[in-house]
This record gives C-alpha cells, sequence and structure tokens, in this order.
C-alpha cells in the first residue's frame, strides 16, 4: 500500500533566510538565546532557550520540536537522513509545511514578501534533491496580490502541490470577497488551498495569549469550513480544492449537524455529500473515532499526515502504520486514507 504523509513540517533554521534577496538582508530573522540556563515552557511544555528575532518580534523556535526526529532531518540539512526515516515509516511523500509561519509574524507587506521569498526557495531547493518524495506547499503574499501570482506561479512550476493558509489571514476571515483573487488564482494554477492549524492574527494571538492552543489555532479552522460552506464560497469556484489539517476530523459531524439546520431554516436541505460537492479534505487523526467521522465526511474526503517534526496534540509519528493496521476502518478505506485521497486532494 502507497501512503502520502498530508501534514509534515521543516522545521526552519539559519539556512532558510540564505535565499533573501540582497536588498532584503536587513529584514534576516536573528536567532537569539538565553544568556544563563534559564529557560522559557512552550505551550506544550517544552522548555525554550531559543527564539527568532523577527520584524522586532521574539518567536519560539525550539517550542514544538519532535525528539523522535533527528535535527538534521527536521531542519532539512540531511535529506537522505529524512528519506530514510520516511522508508521506515511507510511514507511514500511528505507533503511539507512551515513551523515558524504558523503564527502571526508581520504586518509589513515588504517583509512578508522578503521572507516568504526566502522560505519558498528554500523549499526548492529541498524538493529539487527528492522531487518525487518531498513536495511541499507555497507560502502566499497575501499583502500584495500582484507579487503574490508570482509566488505562486514559481511553486507551480517548481513542486509546490498546494497553498499554505491559515483559519484566519491578517485579522480577516477567509470567506471575505478580499481572498477572492487569490482562489481564482489557485483554481487557474489547479493548487489546493491548504489550510493549517495556526492563525495570522495579532489581535486573536493576543486575545488568547495564555491560550494552551485550541481557541487561537485550531478553532478558526473549524468556523472557516463552516462559514466558507454556509456562504457558498466554494461553489463560485468548483475547480478548486480545498483541506483543513492538523485539526482531527472529530468536529466534522457538529460542524455538518450545525450547516444542515443553518440550511433548513433558510429553506435549503444539504447535500449528504457536500463535501464531495465542494472538493473539500480533512486531516484526520488516529485518535479520531474515524468509523463515525466517515458517515458524515464520506470515504472519499479524509486524509492523514503525521506533523513530522513536531510535538503537539496532533502529533503522531507512527499514524500511517497505525491506521493501515489497528483495524478502525477496513483495508480498502484504509488505502483511500492513506494515498488515493492526498494524491487528489494534492494533484500528485
Amino acid at each position: 500500500m502507497g501512503s502520502v504523509d498530508s501534514d509534515a513540517h521543516v522545521v526552519e533554521c539559519e539556512h532558510t533566510f540564505d535565499f533573501l534577496d540582497p536588498e532584503f538582508e536587513k529584514y534576516r530573522p536573528l536567532v537569539v538565546q538565553s544568556k544563563d540556563s534559564r529557560t522559557v515552557s512552550s505551550q506544550v511544555g517544552t522548555p525554550q532557550r531559543e527564539f527568532w528575532f523577527l520584524d522586532n518580534r521574539m518567536l519560539p523556535k525550539e517550542g514544538n520540536v519532535g525528539a523522535d526526529t533527528a535535527k538534521g532531518a527536521r531542519e532539512m540539512e540531511d535529506i537522505s537522513g529524512r528519506l530514510t526515516h520516511m522508508d521506515e515509516l511507510g511514507i511514500d511523500v511528505q507533503v511539507l509545511y512551515p513551523t515558524v509561519f504558523l503564527r502571526p509574524w508581520t504586518a509589513t507587506p515588504e517583509i512578508e514578501y522578503a521572507l516568504i521569498r526566502s522560505y519558498n526557495r528554500w523549499l526548492v531547493d529541498i524538493w529539487k534533491q527528492a522531487p518525487d518524495r518531498l513536495r511541499w506547499v507555497v507560502m502566499p503574499h497575501l499583502l500584495n496580490m500582484h507579487k503574490c501570482r508570482e509566488e505562486l506561479e514559481f511553486g507551480k512550476e517548481n513542486g509546490a502541490c498546494g497553498i499554505y493558509m491559515h483559519g484566519i489571514e491578517h485579522d480577516t476571515p477567509l470567506y471575505s470577497e478580499k481572498f477572492f483573487q487569490l482562489y481564482e488564482m489557485a483554481e487557474e494554477l489547479d493548487l489546493p488551498i491548504c489550510f493549517h492549524a495556526g492563525n495570522n492574527s495579532f489581535l486573536l494571538e493576543g486575545m488568547y495569549r495564555e491560550d494552551s492552543g485550541f481557541a487561537k489555532a485550531k478553532l478558526p479552522l473549524v468556523a472557516t469550513f463552516h462559514q466558507l460552506l454556509f456562504k457558498g464560497i466554494p461553489a463560485k469556484f468548483p475547480k478548486l480544492r480545498w483541506c483543513f489539517v492538523e485539526v482531527s476530523a472529530q468536529w466534522i459531524p457538529y460542524a455538518l449537524n450545525d450547516l444542515s439546520i443553518r440550511f433548513r431554516r433558510r429553506g435549503e436541505e444539504m447535500s449528504e455529500s457536500i463535501m464531495a460537492d465542494n472538493n473539500i479534505w480533512v486531516a484526520c487523526q488516529v485518535t479520531d473515532d474515524i468509523d463515525y467521522v466517515l458517515k458524515y465526511a464520506g470515504e472519499t474526503q479524509l486524509v492523514v499526515g503525521t506533523d513530522y517534526g513536531h510535538n503537539d496534540t496532533s502529533t503522531e509519528i507512527e499514524a500511517i502504520r497505525k491506521l493501515s493496521s489497528d483495524g478502525k476502518v477496513s483495508p480498502e478505506v484504509a488505502g483511500k486514507i492513506l494515498d488515493d485521497n492526498a494524491r487528489k486532494l494534492y494533484g500528485l
């Protein structure tokens, strides 16, 4: 059985920003360390001594790092080691998502442009070393749609298989017409919109500063799923694919039940295959009651990821092996989740 890890991570390092254009060197993020042995505990309980200093803000560097992966493999300095570990885990292909950019990091257009350009080119350098096995999602320049197209086209030509998005972007919900141009470009380029756990809202981040991560990183995606369907946004872009990653799939029955009630209140009946009808996929976790979720999502709309490189509530380095062997779903359904569905979603 083939397998696609639909949610794996790179952990940025100093080399990530070696691809900065010369005029943007002034924006290079710095790595800062505590001068003594004291540490700051992350939301997942990891002691941190190193941080990124980026656009005059301190961001975690060690706060969500999986000890079950080697540093060189996480930071993509050892591609051979990463591929060997994938072989051991039964993974054919990994789709790579960022780490430091999971949270809000700048509101300045030029800084956003500078750093996403460097990040995207770092990912291309990684992809070229294993183009059949390491695919990636391109970071869009949302603060300038003209330059955004340039980055999306660059990504499409260089191994990107999706567009990375948060559940909220620059304090703006994703059903806003502000993003329709992006959706049009994504549809034209045949790149899915990939909503990943996290947020890009300084307002939300500040409001939930002491949050465990559930409210500010997970729930915005559930709300976006609901809002897009309730407002009929996917129907406006019928060829565009959408996915929701690293939020489990256990919430799908709740969201769809609520939607069905709201549809009936405005005189409409909700399709029983609304996710398939709207080209929407969700990444499940092996801790989900998958058999129950399948009754609502359908067998063709779930994928699964390991959260490789991280160490949080979504991380399961053995997710591929467990899903194929724990007996929670039939071998046929497991094959769809592990391979067929992911390949259709990401256009592999």
